[in-house]
């Protein structure tokens, strides 16, 4: 069945051609980057988190599946919660230094901290 969902046509107006096809913007994931060639940024967040202190490791160029497993890595190290979506880590916690020394430990040579 062809995919004909209204979201996908949103700036589309009208057509009299019957053969029309819309132009979907399919972003195909792109592959990820080498570990040493990975820019990570490392920084501490706590805008609208309640008040709570999140470590945020963003920078990441790669697919949805490296994002989640090298965010499950972090996690697992560090014994807390978080997510990895949107090309962004957030652990639960202020984590900066360690996940610095993990992450280059782990070959992300370009790894900086970001912030005070």
């Amino acid at each position: 069945m062809k995919k004909n969902d209204w979201k996908d046509r949103l700036n589309v107006v009208y057509s009299t051609n019957p053969d029309f096809g819309y132009e979907m913007d399919d972003d195909e994931e792109q592959s990820t980057l080498d570990k040493d060639k990975q820019n990570l940024r490392i920084s501490i967040d706590k805008k609208n988190r309640g008040g709570k202190v999140v470590t945020l490791i963003t920078g990441f160029v790669g697919t949805e599946n490296d994002l989640k497993e090298l965010g499950k890595l972090l996690k697992s190290k560090c014994g807390v919660g978080g997510s990895a979506k949107d090309g962004e880590i957030m652990v639960q916690g202020d984590f900066k230094v360690k996940i610095i020394e993990l992450l280059i430990k782990e070959g992300y040579s370009k790894t900086k901290g970001a912030g005070g």
